[in-house]
């Protein structure tokens, strides 16, 4: 069952990127609302602990959702580590509602910044050395989350993640936007995008009504 404007029964669960905050994913979870989904915005304040931490921290979130006999599906928005962080979460906890996935400008296959930076920051900022490009690197080890549908939206103009780098190591549908990294998440198309995906796990053309 879609979500219904007067009662939402599927939730997106958002999480932000490396060093952002909640306010970050505010307006993007709004225009969510306004297309049918209920929202949750969860985030975290420590940034030098490994991504694991707040993966750990995330899963018991969704099987507190999970366990809302309001809620019918749950989906997961994340930008960029914060992407990262929902494939790792539901390494941990996988939902029974379980619905779709959506990677904003997310590294699954690692940031070149984060790969220079490493040397430097890495010591006391554990996600820069876990987000490099390097094979071993923990972002390149974690497991990709079978059986669900993934979208992946990429920034044109990023200065952060590679386009080649947003693309998961499963199959997935995959978009460009012209905009920078934090722009994913500022642009009305990107919700038009989202909500097209989630309700029908599949980005729609942009003639298309996108609303669920």
């Amino acid at each position: 069952m879609n979500a219904s404007a007067e009662s939402p029964r599927e939730c997106v669960a958002l999480v932000h990127g490396f060093l952002a905050n909640n306010s970050v994913m505010w307006l993007l979870a709004r225009r969510l609302r306004q297309r049918g989904y209920r929202t949750r915005v969860w985030g975290y304040w420590n940034h030098r602990c490994s991504l694991l931490v707040h993966a750990d921290r995330f899963a018991k979130e969704l099987e507190s959702l999970d366990a809302d006999p309001l809620l019918e599906r749950i989906h997961l928005v994340g930008h960029s580590m914060g992407g990262i962080i929902g494939q790792a979460a539901l390494d941990r906890y996988r939902p029974e509602k379980l619905g779709r996935l959506v990677m904003l400008g997310s590294p699954s296959r690692g940031s070149f910044v984060a790969t220079r930076m490493a040397g430097v920051f890495g010591r006391f900022l554990k996600p820069v050395a876990e987000l490099t490009t390097e094979s071993d690197s923990l972002v390149n080890r974690l497991p990709v989350p079978t059986g669900v549908e993934i979208g992946a939206i990429a920034a044109k103009y990023d200065a952060l993640v590679s386009e080649e780098s947003t693309h998961p190591e499963a199959p997935h549908e995959h978009i460009v936007l012209p905009t920078w990294h934090t722009g994913l998440v500022l642009r009305n198309d990107t919700a038009d995008l989202v909500a097209g995906f989630l309700a029908a796990g599949r980005f729609p053309a942009r003639n298309e009504s996108r609303s669920p």
